[in-house]
């Protein structure tokens, strides 16, 4: 088993996406609003007004990025993942895409048993 974490610096993908991983064989997934280092050290927002409107706290300046993660069972379920990612998001060697890396996963408890006759 592979865990599979996806971190992307456009939200509006992620719909995309997982529809993309899911028929490409992808069990589940689990999306987190993320920050990178970057924003992360230039602190909390100081432009939001004393009494804030929904537009004030939603600004597209502040833009956070998602990271996406799932456990699949096997390397072909990886290798269709990275195709139909790369597909949406763009080459992962493109500034602004995202990262992507695969970790081996040694347990796994609650998960569904593949359907490999997809």
């Amino acid at each position: 088993m592979y865990l599979l974490v996806l971190v992307i610096n456009d939200p509006y993908f992620c719909t995309d996406l997982l529809e993309a991983w899911r028929l490409a064989g992808v069990p589940g997934a689990t999306i987190l609003e993320s920050r990178g280092l970057g924003r992360a050290l230039k602190g909390a927002r100081d432009d939001i007004p004393l009494m804030p409107s929904l537009d004030d706290l939603v600004s597209k300046d502040e833009l956070r990025h998602r990271t996406i993660f799932s456990v699949v069972w096997d390397q072909d379920t990886i290798e269709r993942v990275k195709e139909v990612t790369q597909q949406i998001i763009g080459r992962f060697e493109d500034d602004n895409t995202g990262f992507f890396f695969v970790v081996d996963v040694l347990e796994a408890h609650g998960m569904r048993t593949p359907d490999f006759g997809m």
